[in-house]
């Protein structure tokens, strides 16, 4: 599984040791709030756990582990995967708290559509939120994602973006891929 290092970030392969810190960020109300609504119990983060590790085994591609670049902590989760139902590919991504505000998550989503783009040779990326997401949506926008439709994915009514990779320009931030 290829690794990512951006300036403050590592993007790896999750493990079943990510368990404990995974669940701990995704038991937090706030950072649920526009993720399935509220907090995963452990039993639902493992079967989380278990969709990214089958994603990336079957498809190649999938969700990394976001990780500190410095300590090496878990953070979040961010990359790839098949929207719902469709053949299509979104960028999803959840950042832990102490972590908001800082340019993390787009630095991380940056990341992850560039690989998309340049290593898997995508067409389009898309991402969806809760239309009351507006730091979803700022992401969304930094990465050179333009608003299409409103959709229904996920059990609700969301915002649709998407960008192609003609539209798509790497900026000149630190990006390491490692191939493993």
């Amino acid at each position: 599984m290829p690794e990512i290092e951006t300036a403050r970030l590592r993007l790896r392969g999750f493990t079943t040791d990510d368990l404990n810190d995974l669940s701990a960020i995704r038991a937090d109300p706030d950072v649920m709030r526009y993720i399935g609504g509220s907090p995963d119990s452990f039993e639902q983060v493992q079967s989380a756990l278990n969709n990214i590790l089958l994603h990336w085994e079957q498809h190649g591609f999938g969700r990394w582990a976001v990780a500190d670049r410095e300590d090496g902590g878990l953070i979040g989760w961010c990359g790839l995967s098949y929207l719902e139902d469709t053949g299509e590919v979104e960028i999803g991504y959840g950042i832990a708290k102490p972590y908001w505000g800082k340019g993390l998550t787009s630095e991380a989503a940056a990341a992850s559509v560039r690989y998309g783009f340049e290593e898997l040779a995508l067409g389009r990326i898309v991402a969806v939120a809760l239309p009351d997401n507006t730091a979803s949506r700022r992401v969304m926008g930094k990465l050179g994602m333009r608003y299409v439709k409103v959709a229904h994915h996920y059990n609700a009514e969301v915002v649709y973006y998407e960008i192609s990779r003609e539209e798509y320009q790497a900026d000149n931030s630190f990006y390491l891929l490692h191939r493993t």
